[in-house]
């Protein structure tokens, strides 16, 4: 072979292994990480619903004040959720009509599972991944 043609070669595999280790670099190393599906508080802000502050009684013959923040996975779910905001009252003055001070007091975990999970059978546009408590006031 003659000279011209090896180093024609030798430049051809060079340009080659530097084009495909460019782009191993750009779609591997530019690539945003995963954290096990969870969403980044950026996300959850952008994505979340306050809801108004319900001030109802309880079986007790006593009253609460509670608030909650509802996390949902995308702003199609919030905008949903602000326009159900009166569903959201009664469904929590029903789930606390029930409860008890000592449920109040112990058993906010249940209530937030449960208003997950009956907001979730109401909407018909996205989900809501987490609900918390953000305010509390037993009377």
């Amino acid at each position: 072979m003659s000279k011209i043609v090896k180093i024609a070669m030798t430049s051809i595999i060079t340009l080659l292994v530097g084009v495909v280790a460019t782009l191993i670099i750009v779609i591997y190393v530019n690539e945003p990480e995963e954290t096990s599906g969870e969403q980044s508080i950026d996300d959850m802000v952008s994505h979340s619903y306050e809801t108004p502050e319900v001030t109802t009684d309880i079986k007790d013959d006593r009253y609460v004040q509670v608030q909650f923040q509802v996390i949902t996975d995308d702003n199609n779910a919030v905008e949903e959720l602000e326009k159900r905001g009166f569903q959201i009252t009664n469904l929590l003055i029903k789930e606390l009509a029930v409860m008890e001070v000592d449920d109040f007091q112990t058993g906010l975990d249940e209530l937030e599972d449960t208003l997950k999970t009956d907001l979730n059978e109401m909407m018909t546009e996205g989900t809501v991944t987490e609900v918390y408590t953000i305010k509390k006031i037993l009377q």
